[in-house]
């Protein structure tokens, strides 16, 4: 039951401060009267002919967005809710009916459509009371029953500690088939929040961290930012209370001023627009919170103009750039501050210029530009785009009589596919928290012409297993704009990437993939082929990202301590000082004698072998892993990772492939660089049949006509270009 929180004026870390200047900072929201509804409540439903007073806040906000509703199913939502909760209270002592009213309430303020509305006041009815699924499907339909199951929660009977989680995998798959569900729950958190000063301190740290870290990523990936910045600072307030104090004295002293930079520039960028005959509306739009918190963390002291920004609203596209040209010309402006989120709108819907003025003192004034229907759609996300699974008029009707879903956006599909593959309740949970951190999108581009949507930061090795699924297993290679690039290469807006499949079925990813993989969906699935085939030597409960690929040989445990490695013939022996230790070359580095090395133990107690500058290294110590004494035994073959600089010109692949060949050196791999500069960079990873003949091989590769520096590849953070001119 969510029958778990209190009035707002109930006292805890959630102030009635907080309330008051959240609240200013657009038109101010009736609210409802808690008391006035629970009496409403208590003396039972109106008669059948007009609406219930209790919902009269609802009709009202509902008729203002859409003013030819249909409110009977509003009113048959109501009694039947109340009827169903009536004699529940709330921990506040307020009829439980006023929690779906004021949720109802948040939603119809919003501009949601009717439908949505009727399933919010129902929205606790099935998890508690003794009303059904099938009775509200009877009563309302199909809709309105498929929103309220899919906001319902799982019993903690049936699902135990995994019942939060497999309730947010439930409503995130019905999500996928109806945005609308989330917007109940985000509504319904929000109430829950605005309300949560009667629980204990370590609960109300535990919901507002979910909060923060499910809920509040949800609402701005849906682009619904009126309820994004309200938990964001109700979030604030619980979990960061000094800092909040602070913030909010912030906001008070700067409340106090006798001067407002902010009115000044706003009177004056109305001025510019009533000269130039563009009709507009000019706002100011106080920071929340958490946007003034982290403001003042990045520019120190805060200047009057840093408490909130212009809002000009236009109506026509156009009418945008034409402020834009104004403001620009009459005006100074802060070129560095410009985006254009018009032309290329963000995933989540949301539309806007940004710019920035310096006014008549010096302070810098940031101005967002939009049409009303973009404001709207900017406050209200998928909200605003009413029932969006209605059938779109005729002249609207794509031809092949299909419907762009435009609440199916990429991030939604990619973790409702990764998230079928997670094996387990808490691997579930913990992978979505680190998906919607991930908050920014880029486009790639197939050579086919289709698309790839992936978060920022993902490599060719994500955008294989966003295209081909599980058949990434298979990719060997890729090209990027055309050139053949590692499947480590970290991916650009706008980059167009061909995946290079291996045709042997047998194909099988590296285990190095997934220190490479940014995505859910790739290190699931990388991760289950990993556990599913583990290496001959591997013990059971090793961990597949510390154990490195065998690359110089995978030598069986040692006899005892100091005794060489006993690897495949003719590869590198490695003596550890721990007895009976497996020991084998890391993948990140690629240890050769007489490389100074050091080791560390991995789950299954194996001993990992890394070069002493590699990051691997530093990562291990920082983290407290204790360092296990290696040193090289006699050795064979080995693998390394070489890099040659050199000049452009004809023939320079064939001629430096040749004199490797010639010192015996077997190519494993190699990525050829896009030219810069008449200088272009070629990474060889190679095997050697002795250690020793890596100088001789450098030297030869050194006296290839336009070569003028060849160096080991050197441990380094992803995406650092390596050092040059190491020495032999």
């Amino acid at each position: 039951m969510n029958a778990e929180a209190v009035n707002p004026a109930t006292p805890g870390p959630v102030t009635s401060g907080h309330v008051a200047s959240t609240g200013s900072r657009r038109k101010a929201r009736s609210r409802l009267d808690l008391r006035r509804l629970g009496r409403a409540a208590l003396l039972g439903p109106a008669a059948r002919d007009r609406l219930p007073d209790a919902i009269g806040h609802v009709v009202d906000a509902h008729r203002a967005h859409h003013p030819d509703a249909d409110l009977e199913p509003l009113r048959r939502a109501y009694l039947l809710a109340e009827s169903s909760h009536r004699g529940q209270m709330r921990k506040s002592g307020e009829p439980y009916i006023t929690h779906p009213l004021a949720v109802t309430l948040i939603l119809a303020e919003l501009g949601a459509e009717t439908t949505t509305l009727t399933a919010s006041l129902l929205h606790d009815t099935v998890e508690d009371t003794d009303v059904t699924l099938d009775q509200v499907g009877e009563q309302f339909g199909e809709e309105v029953r498929y929103l309220v199951d899919g906001v319902t929660k799982l019993e903690k009977v049936d699902y135990g500690a995994a019942a939060e989680p497999e309730t947010f995998r439930k409503m995130l798959v019905a999500t996928g088939n109806d945005v609308r569900v989330m917007s109940i729950k985000l509504a319904d958190r929000l109430h829950n929040m605005r309300t949560l000063g009667v629980m204990r301190p370590e609960k109300q740290e535990r919901i507002a961290k979910v909060t923060r870290d499910v809920l509040i990523p949800l609402a701005e990936r849906l682009g619904v930012q009126a309820l994004k910045t309200e938990l964001e600072d109700l979030v604030f307030a619980i979990l960061h209370p000094g800092e909040y104090e602070h913030t909010r004295e912030l906001i008070v002293r700067n409340a106090a001023r006798a001067d407002d930079p902010l009115a000044e520039v706003a009177d004056d960028v109305r001025k510019v627009l009533r000269e130039a005959g563009i009709a507009a509306e000019v706002l100011i739009r106080p920071r929340h919170f958490v946007s003034v918190h982290r403001v003042s963390r990045r520019r120190g002291a805060l200047r009057g103009a840093d408490f909130g920004r212009l809002l000009v609203l236009v109506n026509e596209d156009a009418d945008c750039y034409g402020v834009l040209g104004e403001l620009h010309t009459c005006m100074t402006p802060v070129v560095s501050e410009f985006k254009d989120f018009i032309a290329v709108p963000k995933f989540n819907l949301y539309q806007s210029l940004h710019t920035a003025v310096a006014g008549a003192d010096g302070q810098v004034v940031e101005v967002l530009i939009r049409t009303h229907q973009m404001h709207k759609v900017a406050e209200a996300g998928v909200v605003a785009l009413g029932n969006p699974y209605a059938a779109p008029p005729e002249e609207q009707s794509a031809s092949d009589g299909e419907r762009v879903d435009p609440t199916r956006p990429g991030w939604l599909s990619r973790l409702l596919e990764w998230q079928r593959a997670a094996p387990d309740p808490d691997t579930f949970w913990s992978t979505l928290r680190e998906d919607l951190a991930q908050d920014r999108e880029i486009t790639v581009f197939r050579p086919d012409g289709g698309t790839l949507g992936l978060p920022e930061g993902a490599t060719c090795v994500d955008a294989a297993y966003a295209q081909y699924g599980e058949d990434a297993h298979a990719c060997i290679g890729a090209r990027v704009n055309g050139r053949l690039a590692t499947l480590s290469t970290v991916l650009k807006d706008g980059d167009t990437v061909q995946l290079l499949m291996d045709q042997d079925a047998a194909s099988e990813p590296s285990r190095e993939w997934l220190e490479h993989a940014h995505t859910p969906a790739a290190r699931i699935a990388i991760q289950r082929w990993l556990t599913a085939h583990p290496a001959p030597d591997e013990a059971p409960g090793t961990d597949p990202e510390e154990a490195a690929r065998p690359l110089a040989g995978d030598p069986a445990p040692s006899p005892a301590p100091g005794a060489p490695a006993p690897g495949r013939p003719g590869a590198a022996q490695v003596l550890a000082d721990r007895a009976g230790a497996a020991v084998r070359l890391a993948g990140c580095c690629t240890p050769v004698p007489p490389d100074e090395v050091t080791g560390f133990a991995v789950r299954g107690g194996a001993v990992t072998v890394h070069r002493v500058g590699c990051a691997a290294v530093a990562r291990m110590k920082s983290a407290g892993r204790a360092e296990v004494g290696v040193r090289w035994g006699e050795g064979a073959e080995c693998r390394v990772t070489l890099v040659a600089e050199s000049f452009v010109r004809p023939h320079l692949l064939a001629d430096l492939t040749e004199a490797m060949a010639l010192e015996g050196a077997e190519i494993v791999s190699a990525t050829v660089e896009p030219p810069d500069r008449q200088q272009v960079r070629h990474t060889y990873t190679v095997q050697l049949p002795d250690a020793a003949h890596l100088p001789a091989l450098m030297r030869a590769m050194r006296n290839v006509a336009g070569v003028y520096d060849v160096s080991r590849s050197q441990p380094q953070a992803p995406g650092a270009r390596p050092e040059r001119g190491a020495s032999e």
